[in-house]
């Protein structure tokens, strides 16, 4: 399962967050839960929680379905600069 999500990602995630400079990698698939960390443009993005919930989750769930409990983010948003606007 842990190939079939990070190989969505890198195909249909990835290219539309690259766009704003981003990145989404998959930490960890444990128990139906699924780990994702954001950088690039992403970080600190104040947007970075829209995109999770309105693009990245969509996504998932629609190839996914059941095999998916919860997304989460894992990723330090408050850490170094902010990428998105520096």
């Amino acid at each position: 399962m842990r190939r079939q999500i990070q190989k969505l990602i890198e195909a249909e995630i990835n290219p539309m967050v690259a766009a704003h400079g981003g990145r989404i990698d998959l930490v960890d698939y444990v128990d139906k839960n699924v780990f994702l960390v954001m950088s690039g443009g992403c970080q600190g993005c104040s947007a970075s929680s829209a995109t999770l919930k309105q693009g990245v989750e969509r996504i998932l769930r629609q190839a996914f379905g059941e095999d998916i409990n919860h997304i989460y983010d894992v990723t330090d948003h408050e850490m170094g600069d902010n990428p998105f606007y520096a």
